[in-house]
This record gives structure tokens, C-alpha cells and sequence, in this order.
């Protein structure tokens, strides 16, 4: 998905750079990178790929020789940033956080102007790149910035590092995150709220949709107010976010909590343990187990020392290894007994697939697996969200497909859980899976868990509901 973070003091910032963009890790294994801005030094720049290392690792290095008291850093899924720019705005640093669908009629545009790209990704052109030229077309950042927000279709938060100051935008329906951070002598802005406790920030402001806010050492002063409509994706809460982080002032872990106690009243399953499917499914599991007043277990252990998210690598062979190899049954607590197992979402369900047979090999009675969120029927056009090439990889319309016998079929019926088409479709994708029961989050249960008005929450991946 991708997250950032940045920072103005009034010492040396780099340390602060460095760890905060660290704390966005869980977003993203393509690549990362960092700019610094000092007086003396002038914009200083490391890219690395973090497919073979970790962040911490891949950029040691080059802070040794870094120095500033302003600076950007990036998690990207996909292309090389942040990128610095020469332009008649003067020189700035600029990373995003985006999904751009039109990128290639973009790119076209300017290239029809006989504008030129200097940098790629995967092949094609650097979104990244798009918009700073989308920015540079106008006289100032933020008439620039809201030429950004009216050619985009999908999403788009970015950072701008200009000398010593930051400019940060939030995506104009506010899909992704900003929120700001404030200690003595320091300011900072970041997607996740996780970054800032270790590193003494206190959250200052959640930045609206389409607000633009600069920052300095003292404070923040804002650019263009933000807009009153608001889609904030709810997969934030449901499976991106980290758990101590905030968005809109709602707790990550907390809402899981609530999700799970959803899930535990619309259910009657007799059961020896609630296990969650580690990471995200763990803060699920507790609200189901405490709700139900079923034991908590862990019959699975993650091995985090080396294995990063499985969605993220980009070869589909060793997402399905990584998945494979990152989780450990424990047969112990496996052996005869029937569990009730907490997942965030399912996707492709590959791996759950895998984890179930693994129970089943390891004695295993029953499997009822609870899913928190409602199943994903659309792809998402906002965020990059899943590497699925074709919205027939997904287990809902895998399953539709095998009863419909074709893919042009009303998509609608099949995301309304009081039908009979749900109904079928929660069923085939339980026998696919090899489970004993299957159930997933209502819609009303999910907006209630999160706690915020659905207008407010973009839920598209579920229902469709969201547009350009």
C-alpha cells in the first residue's frame, strides 16, 4: 500500500527520519527511500530495494552521512521515490502514497507536449514522476496540488520537501491517511500514528480530505481547508493498519476488538478455542473470544525474525511460499479439537487454503473460520491493495463463477447477505477452502465496529458503492 513520514526540527532531523519511516514498514517490501535537506548540504537521497533486506538494514549506511533538520522518507509498493525535483517552483523532494488508474493517459498528455520522463517503474512510468509534473504545471504548490486532485483518478496523499519546510496533502476524499505529529522543537507528519510514541511525537491534527497543511519546527499552518466529503477506506482498520495506530482518532486494535465481538453475536458455534490467523486476525480473535467466552489459543506461531506479509512480494510462487513457511502449527493444540479461527479478509484464499490443510494434517476436528470484514466481490481502484491481476483471482468471484458458469453476472445479489445467492457463494468458497463453516462480517457490523458514519467510509471492495 505504501506509507511515509516526515519531519521539521530545529536540530538534526535524520535519526527521526530514519526510525519514523522504519515504523511504515509493515505497508510495503518493493522498495523505500529517504531525502534530507540541510542548509549546507543541500537535498541528500537513498533509494534501496527492500526485496532482499529490511529498511533498517538497507539504509545504515547512508545516514552516517546524512544531515539536515528537514526530510522525507517513503515505504512504496511499487516505485522508486522520493524523487527531487528541479522546477520554477524551486528544488523540492516529493513521495506519495497513490493509486493513479489514468496514469498512462497522464503521461501521454505531457509527452504530447513534448515533455519528457526520466524514471520508470515496473516498466512503465513512475506515478510519482506524473505528479510532480501535474504540480509543476501550475505557479504555486497548492494550485498544483489541487491540479493533482482534479487529473487523478484513484487516490493520491503526498509529501513535498521544500528546503525546510513540508508540505503534506491528503488524498481529496481522504482514502489514505495524514496525520500530524508535534514534540519540543519538532514536527512531523506520517500515515501511521505508530511512528510517533517511540519517537515522543504526540498526534497534533488529523489532516482532512483534500486539506493541504505546511509544517515547520513550531507548529503547522494550513493551506487549503479540507473538503467536507470523506471516503477513508475501512480496510485501514481491518487489516492494513497497525495495531496501536489511529486514524480519525479510532484505534486500529481496538476497532478488531469490536469486529470480532460483531462476529461472536451473530454466531452459536460450540467450540475449544478462538485462534486468530497472525498478525491481523489476532485482535479479532480476542473480541470473539472475549465476547463468546471461549479460550484464546495460539495454535499457530508467526516466525517474524526473516518472513514479511505474504501479499507483498511481487512473484506469486513466493507470496504462496512465504505463506506457507511464516506460519507454524503447533499440534498440541491442535489434535482432536475444534477451533474457531479469525481472519481479517479473504482474497484469493491460497493461503488460507493452505493453513487449512495444515489443521487438517495436524488432527484437527473442526475448522469454522469467521472472516471480519464482508466478502470482497470488487476490486479495489483506489489502493493497491492486492497483486491479483484480474478480479477473477478473488475466492467470491472464483466461487460465482462455478455457479453462474459465466462472469458477466449481477454482482449486486451476491453482496447482499440476506439473499440466496450470498448464501451459495459463502458456501462454495467454505467447500473450496476445506472448512467445516464459513462466515463473514455484515457490512452494518463493520461500519458500527469502526465507529464512523458509512458516507464517511469508502466500502467498495464489498458493495461497490465508490466511484471516480
Amino acid at each position: 500500500m505504501s506509507g511515509f513520514f516526515g519531519t521539521v526540527t530545529k536540530v538534526d532531523s535524520v535519526a527521526d527520519v530514519f526510525y519514523g519511516t522504519d515504523y511504515h514498514s509493515h505497508l510495503g517490501t518493493k522498495r523505500a527511500g529517504l531525502t534530507i535537506f540541510s542548509s549546507m548540504k543541500g537535498y541528500q537521497r537513498a533509494i534501496h530495494s527492500l526485496e532482499d533486506g529490511n529498511f533498517r538494514n538497507k539504509f545504515e549506511h547512508d545516514i552516517i552521512n546524512f544531515e539536515g533538520e528537514s526530510g522525507i522518507g517513503v515505504i512504496s509498493d511499487t516505485e522508486a521515490q522520493p524523487l527531487v525535483i528541479y522546477s520554477h517552483l524551486g528544488r523540492f523532494a516529493l513521495c506519495t502514497v497513490s493509486k493513479i488508474n489514468n496514469v498512462d493517459e497522464l503521461a501521454k498528455r505531457f509527452l504530447d507536449q513534448n515533455k519528457i520522463f526520466s524514471e520508470t517503474s515496473q516498466g512503465g512510468f513512475n506515478p510519482t514522476e506524473v505528479i510532480a509534473m501535474l504540480i509543476c504545471e501550475k505557479s504555486s504548490f497548492v494550485e498544483g496540488i489541487e491540479n493533482v486532485y482534479n487529473s487523478v483518478k484513484g487516490s493520491c496523499s503526498l509529501l513535498i520537501l521544500h528546503e525546510n519546510k513540508i508540505i503534506a496533502a491528503r488524498d481529496k476524499v481522504g482514502r489514505t491517511p495524514i496525520i500530524i505529529g508535534k514534540k519540543d522543537g519538532a514536527v512531523c507528519v506520517a500515515s501511521e500514528t505508530c511512528s510517533f510514541s517511540n519517537l515522543n511525537y504526540n498526534v497534533e491534527k488529523y489532516i482532512g480530505p483534500g486539506e493541504i497543511v505546511e509544517i515547520n519546527p513550531e507548529g503547522y499552518s494550513i493551506l487549503r481547508p479540507a473538503n467536507e466529503r470523506m471516503q477513508v477506506c475501512s480496510f485501514l482498520w481491518v487489516y492494513y493498519g497497525y495495531p496501536p495506530s489511529f486514524y480519525e482518532d479510532i484505534n486500529v486494535d481496538e476497532c478488531r476488538y469490536r469486529c470480532g465481538e460483531k462476529l461472536a453475536e451473530n454466531d452459536d458455534v460450540k467450540a475449544d478455542f478462538v485462534a486468530g490467523i497472525p498478525d491481523s486476525g489476532v485482535g479479532h480473535a480476542i473480541g470473539y473470544s472475549n465476547k463468546a467466552r471461549i479460550p484464546h489459543m495460539r495454535p499457530y506461531a508467526k516466525y517474524t525474525p526473516t518472513w514479511p506479509r505474504s501479499f507483498m512480494p511481487q512473484n506469486q510462487k513466493m507470496r504462496d511460499l512465504v505463506a506457507k513457511m511464516k506460519l507454524i502449527p503447533n499440534n498440541a493444540l491442535i489434535k482432536d479439537k475444534v477451533g474457531v479461527f479469525l481472519d481479517d479478509s479473504i482474497v484469493r484464499g491460497t493461503q488460507l487454503k493452505d493453513n487449512v490443510i495444515d489443521l487438517h494434517d495436524a488432527g484437527i476436528k473442526e475448522v469454522h473460520m469467521r472472516i471480519a470484514c464482508p466478502p470482497l466481490i470488487y476490486p479495489c481502484e483506489y489502493l493497491n491493495f492486492s497483486r491479483s491481476r484480474t478480479s477473477l483471482e478473488l475466492a467470491t468471484r472464483k466461487a460465482i463463477l462455478k455457479l453462474e458458469g459465466k462472469e458477466d453476472v449481477n454482482l449486486e445479489k451476491y453482496a447482499d447477505p440476506t439473499t440466496e445467492e450470498y448464501a451459495r457463494m459463502v458456501e462454495q468458497i467454505c467447500i473450496d477452502l476445506g472448512l467445516t463453516s464459513l462466515k463473514f462480517q455484515k457490512l452494518d457490523d463493520l461500519v458500527e465496529a469502526i465507529g464512523l458514519p458509512k458516507e464517511k467510509l469508502c466500502t467498495h471492495c464489498w458493495d461497490g458503492s465508490s466511484s471516480f
